[in-house]
């Protein structure tokens, strides 16, 4: 009886072994990104909760090139406008011209210019990010989840700094840095 269930375990490990030595191979080509992705963030409060919260309107594409990962590409644009913290009062502060200024800049962008692949599983990804106007340099860590027929899915994450793209109200007592926690799903 142990033998069998050691030979079966043996099977499904060998069976997969491929898979998981390199999934990115079977997930070569072009994606959609899905509008029920989540992008969510932080931003931590020196005495207090801070502020939590997502982004729900997003859209944009990703490219993924299995034998020369530094050539994927990836391109999104957030509405911040969409932005949901379960507080009212808390979405139209971050939505004013203190802070998005979503009447003057109505878009949220990233596009790579990197990517590097630093495990069978994961990458940085560097582009450009474009908030108020502003262009900078940026860098997300973005893990290989899960596939399914026609999809994938990412765990994307990074910190972003707020004073350099004008939004620093509030700063030192809530922090220049925004957490992003993202699940970007990818539909063919």
């Amino acid at each position: 009886m142990r033998y069998t269930h050691y030979a079966i375990f043996l099977a499904i490990t060998l069976a997969c072994a491929p898979a998981l030595a390199d999934p990115l191979s079977s997930a070569a080509g072009r994606y959609k990104i899905d509008p029920a992705s989540h992008i969510g963030f932080s931003i931590e409060q020196v005495a207090g909760p801070g502020i939590k919260g997502t982004i729900q309107d997003i859209t944009g594409r990703f490219d993924i090139d299995a034998d020369q990962p530094a050539k994927s590409y990836v391109e999104i644009s957030l509405n911040p406008a969409s932005v949901k913290t379960g507080q009212a009062r808390v979405e139209s502060f971050l939505t004013s011209s203190a802070v998005f200024n979503i009447a003057a800049y109505p878009q949220i962008t990233f596009r790579s210019k990197s990517v590097v692949q630093d495990g069978p599983r994961s990458a940085l990804v560097e582009g450009i990010l474009t908030a108020r106007g502003v262009s900078r340099p940026e860098t997300f860590y973005a893990t290989f989840m899960d596939q399914k027929t026609g999809s994938v899915t990412f765990h994307v994450t990074g910190n972003i700094p707020r004073l350099p793209y004008g939004m620093g109200i509030g700063v030192p007592l809530y922090s220049n840095t925004v957490a992003f926690d993202m699940d970007l799903k990818g539909v063919r």
